[in-house]
C-alpha cells in the first residue's frame, strides 16, 4: 500500500492544489460570484441581487429583488432585461430582501444599465 492510499481529505486537496485542480465544478462555482445578476429559479421565479456564494445550483444573493413580473426595456427575453433592464411602469418588482437562498437554473449576470433599472424600480404594491 502507498502513502497515497492513506490521504486525508485534507491532504489530497493540498496535492491537488500544488498541481492546479482541473476541476470544472471548482471554476462554475466561481462563476459571476461578487456580481449584480438575475437568476431564474426552478419554482421560486426570477430575482435579482448580488451573488454571494454558489455551490453546483444553489446560489445565495444579497439585496435581492424579485421580479414578479417583468417586462424588457428592451427586447423581449430576460436577457434583455439582463442588458437593458425594466419598464418600471409595465414590471411589479418586490423589495429588497437582506439574502435569499435559491436553486438556480440560469445566472445572467447585468449590465450597469439594467442593474440601475432594477435597482431604481418602484417598490410593486398590492393590488
Amino acid at each position: 500500500m502507498s502513502a497515497l492510499d492513506n490521504l486525508t481529505i485534507k491532504e489530497a486537496r493540498e496535492l491537488a492544489a500544488l498541481f492546479g485542480n482541473t476541476s470544472s465544478q471548482g471554476k462554475l462555482d466561481t462563476y459571476a460570484i461578487g456580481k449584480k445578476v438575475i437568476i431564474r429559479t426552478y419554482s421560486a421565479g426570477v430575482w435579482f441581487g448580488l451573488l454571494m456564494q454558489k455551490s453546483g445550483n444553489e446560489v445565495i444573493l444579497t439585496n435581492a429583488r424579485r421580479l414578479w413580473s417583468w417586462f424588457a426595456a428592451e427586447s423581449i427575453s430576460l436577457s434583455g432585461v439582463a442588458n437593458y433592464g425594466v419598464k418600471d411602469d409595465k414590471s411589479k418588482i418586490a423589495p429588497p430582501v437582506e439574502s435569499v437562498w435559491l436553486e438556480a437554473i440560469e445566472i445572467i449576470p447585468t449590465s450597469d444599465k439594467a442593474t440601475a433599472s432594477i435597482e431604481g424600480a418602484k417598490n410593486a404594491k398590492p393590488e
